[in-house]
């Protein structure tokens, strides 16, 4: 089991469209946690040449994680919409896509890692199979005690557990009919019913951008904890400026479909504001749409049109080197569980 070979309790969060660097990637391995390298929005070949980057940096253990497609959305859906957005600002086409489902597959087969995460679904048994016949271990992201469940069923070997409190999309397997149901669950709500549940190891994710945080989890059943935020404003980071400088304000965080067409946890701004109510379940057609208008105002420096997805508790977020926080984390962490049990359970 690969969290039994990683001396520290922290995996870094798989931040795709930008924050996901080889250079972040490495410096969490080598400071002793997991790297994983986000391969969402990239082609096969992309990708390829970014995990033989890793490989130039590190000699340690590291991931990929990877969206699970989803289905097509009827046009007539989101059409509105795009015709709303359309009034205000240059707007893309709408398309559907698989993000080279296939082809990252057939590469990960033939040129395997460690780890292979999935997120916004459950490989296939047979796929999850293949994966496992190339040596990777496979851990798939959870919302929901019905998708902890459903992922063991098909031979994941571990779960990250995504609690609401998390940056950027939420990681249900199918948007159009989970959150809206009902709130989602904060993270230590999930552990709980996801650790009664399943016997798989977890790996806890949300709102985790403190050592005393990364404590509670680890309390109540987590294995590690998957940092995101946290990470954002490290050098080695690829979050573009009007992101960075956003990250350590004081703004609140909600949850909207208005950028992507999929529930996904930003920094509130003006867009959220207007257009948030009518968004549609359409993912990946809003994220293609919206790709220009949002590349617009990040090179315009532009904080209120883009997305700045961020956890929670960014407000706490450090602006240090990749390394050094994880280090800090993770003994941050430990002085938390040890000064807790000190505390409220000394001795007699």
């Amino acid at each position: 089991m690969i969290l039994d070979q990683i001396r520290l309790p922290v995996v870094l969060a798989p931040m795709a469209g930008g924050p996901s660097t080889p250079e972040l990637t490495g410096a969490v391995t080598d400071a002793g946690g997991l790297g994983l390298l986000a391969a969402g929005y990239l082609s096969a070949e992309q990708i390829g040449s970014r995990i033989a980057a890793v490989r130039e940096l590190t000699s340690g253990l590291f991931g990929v994680n990877l969206f699970a497609p989803g289905p097509a959305t009827a046009p007539e859906k989101y059409a509105g919409y795009l015709a709303a957005l359309g009034a205000r600002f240059e707007v893309g086409a709408a398309r559907h896509d698989t993000d080279d489902w296939a082809a990252k597959l057939d590469l990960l087969v033939a040129a395997p890692v460690p780890v292979v995460t999935v997120t916004f679904g459950c490989p296939s048994p047979a796929e999850i199979a293949r994966l496992h016949g190339a040596g990777s271990e496979v851990w798939v992201t959870v919302t929901s005690v019905g998708e902890a469940e459903h992922a063991v069923g098909a031979g994941a070997d571990v779960l990250v557990v995504q609690g609401s409190e998390a940056g950027g999309h939420r990681a249900v397997f199918r948007d159009d009919i989970a959150d809206d149901a009902g709130d989602p669950l904060s993270l230590l709500a999930l552990l709980q019913l996801v650790s009664a549940a399943v016997e798989v190891p977890l790996v806890a994710t949300g709102g985790l951008t403190t050592g005393a945080g990364i404590a509670a989890a680890l309390a109540a059943g987590a294995a590690a904890a998957q940092i995101g935020t946290a990470y954002l404003r490290s050098p080695e980071a690829g979050t573009n400026p009007v992101h960075r400088a956003a990250i350590g304000g004081a703004a609140p965080t909600a949850l909207t479909r208005a950028f992507t067409g999929r529930r996904a946890r930003g920094i509130r701004n003006a867009f959220m504001d207007e257009f948030g109510a009518a968004a549609p379940v359409a993912y990946p057609e809003i994220h293609h749409a919206t790709a220009g208008l949002r590349a617009a105002a990040r090179a315009e420096g532009n904080p209120d049109a883009v997305n700045l997805w961020a956890g929670q508790t960014h407000s706490l977020a450090p602006e240090l080197p990749a390394g050094e926080l994880t280090g800090q984390l993770a003994a941050d962490a430990k002085n938390a569980l040890e000064r807790t049990l000190a505390r409220r359970f000394p001795a007699r």
